[in-house]
């Protein structure tokens, strides 16, 4: 076992649940947003969260280059099928990624000035605090808009 294989597991636990969620919805309810000013659908919002693991992960602790389009995040479309495919693909890179990099450490890469994220360095384990709470964030958004629009209270 790699030391940052726990920390994998519950990032993998986060996604699995926003993909189960988009899994019940099927892709046309995925991809509504509700009718509430700045709603994002949920497939928006697992979209995001890929891109958000990629970039702090990849990019600031490993220093790997991350092509990131922040803004096209928010307004992303697609299939289940396909999202899934790509979480497989990120939790590939993520694996090889962390390999190289200890909890103590800092990170190769200082996060953008537009990134949002924590307002002081942060070292790896930091970092994949943050990551593991935007998740959690969004897993729970994804969770309650995923209710809310089988329900047909926002749709």
């Amino acid at each position: 076992m790699h030391e940052h294989d726990e920390y994998l597991y519950f990032l993998r636990r986060a996604f699995d649940g926003m993909l189960g969620a988009l899994e019940e919805l099927g892709d046309d309810l995925g991809n509504t947003a509700p009718h509430l000013p700045g709603a994002n659908s949920p497939y928006a919002i697992a979209y995001h969260c890929v891109a958000v693991a990629d970039y702090w992960l990849g990019h600031v602790i490993a220093g790997r280059p991350v092509d990131r389009d922040r803004p096209s995040e928010f307004t992303a479309k697609g299939d289940v099928r396909r999202l899934r495919t790509q979480v497989d693909a990120l939790f590939d890179r993520l694996q090889a990624d962390l390999r190289e990099v200890l909890p103590s450490q800092p990170p190769r890469n200082t996060p953008s000035d537009d990134s949002e994220g924590p307002d002081r360095p942060l070292s790896v384990r930091g970092v994949q605090l943050h990551v593991l709470e935007e998740l959690a964030q969004h897993h729970g958004q994804v969770q309650i808009t995923r209710d809310l629009l089988r329900a047909g209270v926002l749709a």
